[in-house]
């Protein structure tokens, strides 16, 4: 897995979601048990985890913003900084099936 191969289902997820108003935020995923920033917000941690691990750091809780609208954004942000840290492939791996995941849940 190569850091543009995430960096492209980062920019798809961005694409389907990135217009959302609140009321699709708050509606559940297509499994009914989260809504579907709870989901995103998920994922964003779990890539800024890799990123952490990636960069030998400690993993630090990503703020819940009280505007979904933000989660684009910061999904955008700990996808760079991931792919900024040069990590091992199975690292970005694991990314873009998380990302690739969240984008079917939706």
């Amino acid at each position: 897995m190569s850091a543009a191969e995430l960096d492209r289902a980062v920019q798809l997820l961005v694409g389907q979601v990135g217009h959302w108003e609140q009321p699709r935020w708050a509606a559940a995923a297509a499994g009914g048990n989260a809504a579907r920033a709870d989901l995103v917000h998920r994922l964003v941690q779990e890539i800024a985890n890799l990123a952490a691990d990636a960069e030998g750091e400690p993993r630090r809780t990503v703020p819940r913003l009280a505007n979904d609208l933000a989660l684009p954004d910061q999904l955008r942000v700990v996808a760079a900084d991931l792919i900024a840290a040069d990590p091992e492939p199975a690292a970005l791996a694991r990314a873009a099936a998380e990302v690739t995941a969240t984008r079917t849940a939706l």
